[in-house]
This record gives C-alpha cells, sequence and structure tokens, in this order.
C-alpha cells in the first residue's frame, strides 16, 4: 500500500467505452485520485501489478481472456484494495468472498462511486498509520515487535517470540505461553519485522529465536527450542547458523 497523499489507482475493463466512462467518473467527481494506468485486456494489467505499487484496483468481473476472480487469483497476498464493477448483481456474494472493498453496478452511480472512494481514502489512511508504528518499532531499541493480525497490532517483546513457520504467503507465529498467530505476510516480510541479531532464518521455511535454541541435534541437523520445537537446519544455511549462534553470545 503506499504512504503518498493521493490515491492511486488501477483500472481495468475489457470494454473501451466502460473504460472510459469510469476514468471520466473519477477524474470529474473523485478528488484525492491519481490514475496509474488503465487497461483492458487482463494479462497486460496482471504484469503491470506485479512491477508497481497502487492502493486500488478497479476490476471488471466478466471478461473473455480472464475473469476477475481468476485475475486476484494471482495476487494471493496483495495489499491493494478491490473494487469491483460490473453490470451483474449475482456476483456480489463470491465478490465479498474474495475479500473486495466495494462492489459497484454498472452503469455506475455517480454518488456511489463517490461514497467508495472516500471509503477507500480512509483505509488507505488507517493503513498508512498502521506503517508508520511499525516503523516506529522496529527502529526501537527495546527490539519491540508490532505484528499486524486481523486489521489490530499486536506488541510483543522479541522474548515472547520462540519461531516463525512458513504457511505459503502467511506465517505462523509460535509465542511463549503456546499462544500463536496466524499473520498475513509471508517469512520474507516477517524477517524485516524481528530483530536481526536476535532471530535467524534457520530454513527457508522456518525463522528461530536464537535466544530459544536448547540444543542443536549434529547428526540430523536440528535444533531443539524452548517447549520442545524441532526445527530443521538447512545445509546451506548450517555454517552462517552456528556463526551468527556463536556471535549472538548464548
Amino acid at each position: 500500500m503506499t504512504l503518498s497523499k493521493m490515491l492511486t489507482a488501477v483500472l481495468l475493463d475489457d470494454e473501451p467505452k466502460a473504460l472510459k466512462s469510469l476514468e471520466w467518473e473519477i477524474e470529474n467527481f473523485c478528488s484525492g485520485v491519481t490514475i496509474e494506468a488503465s487497461f483492458n485486456k487482463p494479462y497486460e494489467a496482471l504484469e503491470y501489478l506485479k512491477q508497481n505499487e497502487v492502493d486500488c484496483l478497479f476490476l471488471d468481473i466478466q471478461m473473455p481472456e480472464m475473469d476477475g476472480f481468476e485475475f486476484l487469483e494471482h495476487f494471493k497476498g496483495r495489499e491493494f484494495l478491490v473494487v469491483f464493477t460490473t453490470a451483474y448483481d449475482e456476483y456480489a456474494l463470491k465478490a465479498i468472498k474474495e475479500n473486495a472493498f466495494d462492489y459497484l453496478l454498472k452503469p455506475l452511480d455517480s454518488d456511489d462511486l463517490v461514497e467508495t472512494v472516500e471509503k477507500l481514502k480512509a483505509k488507505r489512511k488507517e493503513q498508512r498509520s498502521y506503517k508508520t508504528i511499525e516503523e516506529d518499532f522496529l527502529t526501537n531499541p527495546k527490539q519491540q515487535i508490532v505484528i499486524p493480525v486481523d486489521g489490530k497490532l499486536l506488541f510483543f517483546t522479541a522474548d515472547e517470540v520462540v519461531y516463525c513457520a512458513s504457511d505459503g504467503n502467511y506465517t505462523r507465529v509460535f509465542l511463549t505461553e503456546n499462544r500463536k498467530l496466524y499473520v498475513s505476510k509471508n517469512l520474507k516480510e516477517m524477517e524485516h519485522i524481528l530483530p536481526e541479531k536476535a532471530f535467524f532464518r534457520i530454513h527457508n521455511s522456518y525463522i528461530v529465536n536464537l535466544k530459544k535454541v536448547r540444543e542443536y541435534l549434529k547428526k540430523d541437523a536440528f535444533v531443539v527450542l524452548d517447549g520442545g520445537a524441532e526445527i530443521p537446519v538447512s545445509r546451506s544455511k548450517k555454517q552462517d547458523f552456528l556463526e551468527n549462534y556463536k556471535f549472538y553470545g548464548i
């Protein structure tokens, strides 16, 4: 999600007239919005969104090359908000299941569009506030950690996090006292959240808290953590792990 003051948008609709109409409505009735790009071919929009960060996508549903729902399958961990635009109201329930931010029926009503854009701007502002708090905590010398979960920010000390396990585009976070979190960030993103010197990515699928390591089983290349969890050490990470372990002074 971009942090600029303007709301940045991409438009995708296979009908050129509908696309031009939406552009005109946004430019004439919606303040504070920049249309970064417009597409009538899904594959072109797909490539653009993979390379560029935007706040929201106005997405048609019925398109011959690839429908809107198929299009979103390429963005499982998407950060941009989605507003479906369609002439068919029977897709509303499915749109909700796809975590669409809003659903507008064609022909678009100007008042409905303005209302949706205002809600988008409010949501972006809220997310920007979360991002600022995250960055503040990441630079905190006391090694406090902020983890976003279900629209909330949860605060922890480094000692509370035992290890993290990859689950596709999500991460399972294992805490002390048998607590667990399911976070909508992948493991690489979690690396940026966790204090660098205290945590180590021991395997492509795991990050461990070095202070929670109790045993290293050389033969099987496993570590045993507080609580008994056994985590594999990948061959490519073994030397770096031992060096970091020694450096940390445990």
